[in-house]
């Protein structure tokens, strides 16, 4: 059984030999968490749908090809994942969220942000999901348009309207927060 010299996996750690795909996988983990957390409306579903999303990427790594984008395949992993989970949740008719979960985000001496943050996080949890998700891609994760549009499965013209509503609609609920 031949080993992995010390020296392969410092070139690795050093970008002159391609990344495993684990450790792509462990590059992406922070957006993919970030990613999880905001369609899922809180940490606990989101590190769950993470999770989730890395076994299955793990377990089906053979079908995705080398040269292609692992991140825009795990995101679409992780799409369906929630989507699958979604129907099933509603199909038991039962709750997993609690509604105050994840409204504790911020730092310490940061009470005003953790406020902020805490709306935002409110008034995304009752956009539709079509344009939570549109949102979250573009505006959080910093996708194009025609990338999301491709994670999604739909023309760029239906997620631009998505995000459009999701955007406006978002912005009315902070106006309103403030406002109250």
């Amino acid at each position: 059984m031949k080993r992995t010299s010390p020296s392969v996996s410092s070139a690795e750690r050093q970008g002159t030999l391609p990344q495993s795909f684990e450790n792509q996988v462990l590059d992406l983990l922070p957006r993919l968490r970030r990613f999880a957390i905001g369609l899922a409306g809180s940490r606990p579903d989101g590190d769950d749908l993470c999770q989730m999303t890395i076994e299955r990427a793990l377990a089906r790594r053979e079908q995705w090809q080398e040269g292609t984008r692992l991140d825009s395949w795990m995101y679409r992993i992780m799409r369906n994942i929630f989507i699958d989970e979604a129907r099933a949740t509603s199909r038991r008719r039962e709750t997993f969220v609690d509604p105050d979960a994840g409204l504790s985000v911020g730092g310490d001496g940061a009470q005003e942000a953790a406020v902020e943050l805490s709306l935002v996080d409110r008034a995304m949890a009752r956009l539709p999901e079509e344009q939570r998700e549109a949102v979250l891609l573009v505006m959080v994760e910093g996708w194009s348009y025609k990338e999301a549009a491709e994670i999604v499965g739909c023309p760029v013209g239906t997620l631009n309207s998505r995000l459009v509503r999701g955007r406006d609609a978002l912005m009315a609920m902070l106006e309103d927060a403030e406002c109250a």
